[in-house]
């Protein structure tokens, strides 16, 4: 595949914005600062999405779930569009303190991704926003508003998005939350499928220009999770728990299949070629991120029913 270049394009506030960051607040308290970029990012999310569709209420967990997906293919799709660099790209005086993709060049913008807009961002608002909106507690709901906040700003100050990046992700998981849960209410839950059907076919649209990884990684994920939603609703239907010990075990579990699962899927395959920004790539990709979702969310909970014999 042909190399990526990507456009350039940002407000001059912006740059000086990063730069002043950068050097005024220090390394100490920019590693700091970079420390809450993690409430974005996919372990942790995968993390707080288990622990509440695994043990706390499987409802619940299927709606933060649905949004959070939804969020993360339309994230890229629309970085396919814009094709923004990262701000340290066109910017020698901002540095690239924490890049997204640890196992490719920063300057690799295949594995890094485009800028525009803002992935943890999106996916803050995405998942602490569908929590707060789905059950009403008023400590969910000040960590809905803070931590946004906070992942949005540690995005700008290790200097991987502008701020306009920033705003226009937290912009995009609002109108996800908004409007998402209503389509799918409106169609009940028996025609659930077809909402998710559609959802899955207009977000594939992107085979056809996402060139970055990070969209090929979405779409299987968010694939995988509509397919196990329905097949374990139909097939597994598992009772969720509130015994501490149960859920600690259920979602270390899980947490271990998914990263065990997906080292696994990568074995058969040249470091080089999954990085290497290709099609084929990309949909191996695709399909390693679908396999591992479909087996934690639909497949794994098949054994919640031998936890009493287990741990009589």
């Amino acid at each position: 595949m042909e190399a990526l270049s990507g456009n350039s394009f940002y407000f001059d506030f912006e740059v000086r914005l990063m730069e002043f960051l950068q050097n005024a607040l220090g390394e100490k308290l920019i590693s700091f600062i970079s420390f809450f970029s993690a409430f974005g990012e996919e372990l942790l999310m995968i993390m707080i999405l288990g622990f509440v569709y695994w043990c706390y209420d499987k409802k619940y967990g299927t709606y933060v779930g649905t949004n959070v997906m939804i969020g993360i293919v339309l994230n890229p799709m629309i970085k396919n569009i814009f094709w923004r660099r990262r701000p340290y790209f066109d910017n020698p005086g901002i540095k690239c303190l924490r890049p997204v993709d640890t196992e490719s060049d920063i300057y690799d913008i295949a594995g890094q991704g485009f800028s525009f807009p803002s992935g943890h961002s999106t996916n803050s608002v995405t998942s602490y926003g569908s929590l707060a909106r789905y059950k009403k507690n008023k400590v969910i709901h000040v960590l809905a508003y803070v931590l946004p906040l906070l992942v949005g700003f540690s995005r700008i100050v290790v200097g991987v998005h502008y701020p306009t990046d920033v705003l226009c992700g937290w912009l995009l998981g609002l109108a996800i939350i908004f409007i998402v849960p209503k389509i799918i209410k409106k169609a009940g839950e028996k025609n659930r499928w077809i909402v998710f059907l559609f959802i899955f076919l207009f977000c594939s649209i992107g085979l056809l220009y996402c060139k970055t990884s990070d969209y090929y990684a979405g779409l299987g994920l968010l694939g995988g999770f509509f397919v196990a939603v329905e097949y374990e609703n139909k097939f597994v239907k598992f009772e969720e728990t509130r015994n501490p010990f149960l859920c600690i075990t259920r979602v270390f579990g899980g947490g271990l299949i998914y990263i065990v699962l997906n080292s696994l899927l990568k074995l058969p395959f040249n470091p080089d070629f999954l990085t290497s920004g290709t099609f084929l790539a990309g949909m191996v990709r695709l399909v390693r991120y679908g396999i591992v979702t479909f087996v934690c969310v639909g497949a794994y909970p098949y054994l919640f029913r031998f936890e009493k014999k287990l741990f009589k």
